[in-house]
């Protein structure tokens, strides 16, 4: 089975634990007046009830197998003309936070409204005023560009790897 298969699986089963919840919910019990719905409902309850466990435990076998296979495949993915290898599981974690937190910090690199030009200082002398830059803005750029894109980049071949990857552990 395939990471995209487990996955599509999972959310199959998931709809179905919401079908059966309701089931089990509606059915679970009535007025002794009333006409039971079908001929055995406890028993009928309780094949919802197992059907609802066993999903639960597929769900939870499909998951681990999905973070093992997540962690064990090695994915190269290339960033700024370099080819980077990370296990899926890292892609993921760059992909949902960590590459805007660096695309963040390479972004508060600015020139803070500062202007350049002519000040008078407290001594009442007018003196050219330049701004020193503690990062090089080209550098700066290169590095928000890259993390901007790397998020799509990481879909993309993650979207690939997920086809034709293998789970393991199924």
């Amino acid at each position: 089975m395939k990471i995209i298969e487990a996955m599509k699986e999972i959310k199959r089963l998931a709809e179905k634990l919401a079908d059966l919840q309701k089931k089990v919910a509606l059915h679970c019990a009535d007025l002794d007046f009333e006409t039971a719905v079908y001929p055995d409902q406890r028993r009928q309850v309780d094949e919802w009830i197992q059907s609802y466990t066993d999903s639960v435990q597929r769900i939870l076998k499909l998951r681990v197998a999905i973070q093992k296979t997540n962690i064990e495949t090695t994915v190269s993915i290339e960033l700024g003309g370099h080819h980077i290898k990370k296990s899926i599981a890292e892609w993921v974690h760059r992909r949902r936070d960590l590459a805007k937190l660096d695309q963040a910090i390479w972004a508060s690199l600015t020139d803070r409204n500062l202007r350049e030009g002519k000040a008078q200082q407290s001594a009442g002398q007018t003196v050219d005023v330049k701004i020193r830059r503690y990062y090089d803005p080209a550098t700066r750029d290169e590095k928000v560009a890259l993390y901007r894109d790397e998020p799509s980049l990481i879909d993309a071949q993650l979207e690939v790897t997920n086809a034709v990857t293998d789970v393991i552990g199924l």
